[in-house]
């Protein structure tokens, strides 16, 4: 049955999926790298969509912007669709100065200034981390692909215009920032589900470089090939 946010039926969403923020970034993972793909969302705008990828079965779907609208949309594909595998595909800025416009980032871990998971353990830090499987995977994938690709911890923010000075965690190691990563993590081992964020540089807090939105919506592809390489490895 349909949930409130996915209008799919039970079998029409594959057991591995990519997650971009974006819904007409999800759209252009469907046209340009799946085989036969079918929509199967549209609810509220966010289209997703399910193909093959090298006789693979693979979804795609759009999550918005932010660790609520993420966490909304894993948390049906996880437990009403039975989604074992998630990747985000997305974009971040960089706050670390060996990181560079169009370089990826895999999330090792993310920090995070939302209260989403310190609602659960309110008497403890609990460490959002990646599965390393995946993680593994996708670097090496990337590596062999001769893509530059950075790992380490990122943060997740809830603001988009204000709160801390993300360049602050950026001098002690933090790749990035962006603002979802956290909140799939944390279902991935609420739920023993596998979980990982890849995200390519779309501006840097450091040099004030940045792209434009049609560059973030249809030409980050490599991100897209690794994600989606990383699911059927």
């Amino acid at each position: 049955m349909p949930t409130p946010h996915i209008s799919a039926q039970k079998g029409e969403i594959a057991d591995k999926i990519l997650l971009p923020g974006d819904p007409l970034r999800a759209k252009f993972i469907a046209e340009n790298f799946l085989e036969n793909a079918v929509q199967f969302n549209n609810v509220r705008g966010m289209l997703g969509f399910t193909g093959t990828y090298k006789g693979e079965r693979v979804s795609v779907m759009g999550t918005g912007m932010g660790i609520p609208s993420i966490s909304i949309y894993a948390h049906e594909l996880i437990t009403e669709y039975g989604v074992k595998k998630l990747i985000r595909v997305g974009t971040a800025g960089s706050v670390n100065a060996d990181v560079h416009i169009r370089d990826l980032v895999i999330g090792q871990a993310a920090a995070t200034t939302s209260a989403i998971i310190r609602n659960d353990f309110p008497g403890f830090d609990f460490p959002m981390i990646a599965d390393f499987e995946l993680l593994d995977k996708a670097y090496h994938i990337a590596k062999d692909l001769g893509i530059t690709t950075h790992v380490g911890n990122i943060l997740s923010s809830d603001l988009f215009y204000g709160g801390p000075d993300a360049m602050e965690v950026g001098k002690f190691g933090v790749k990035a920032v962006e603002m979802e990563a956290a909140g799939l993590y944390y279902l991935g081992v609420k739920h023993n589900v596998q979980c990982l964020g890849i995200m390519t540089i779309s501006d840097s807090l450091v040099t004030g470089e940045s792209t434009t939105s049609e560059e973030r919506q249809l030409t980050f592809t490599d991100m897209m090939k690794v994600g989606l390489e990383t699911l059927i490895a």
